[in-house]
């Protein structure tokens, strides 16, 4: 499992999934079905989001609602970006269709 900010058009979200990559053609495509078609994303220290988002945490792991490979933890833009620092992100990732 990681942990990334994703940075939509709206705003950034918070996502877990169990793909490798943020770029894994699958990945891209539940993105998009969810209307997200380009993004910038960045990983998280997945402990960091633990310990940030606590019991919040275990309850969007635990809804069997949602699918194992893409959860997302927080919409609220605000919290999202406030809640880490630049020096916790790793590289960012761009991605746009075609590209």
């Amino acid at each position: 499992m990681k942990a990334g900010i994703i940075f939509t058009g709206t705003g950034p979200i918070l996502i877990l999934t169990s793909y490798e990559s943020f770029t894994d053609a699958k990945f891209v495509e539940k993105l998009s079905i969810k209307g997200i078609k380009k993004f910038i994303a960045s990983e998280l220290p997945l402990e960091r989001v633990k310990a940030k988002y606590g019991n919040q945490y275990n309850v969007v792991m635990g809804d069997l609602n949602q699918t194992d490979d893409l959860r997302v933890l927080d919409y609220n833009g605000y919290n999202v970006f406030y809640n880490f620092s630049f020096s916790e992100m790793g590289k960012p990732i761009f991605y746009e269709p075609g590209s």
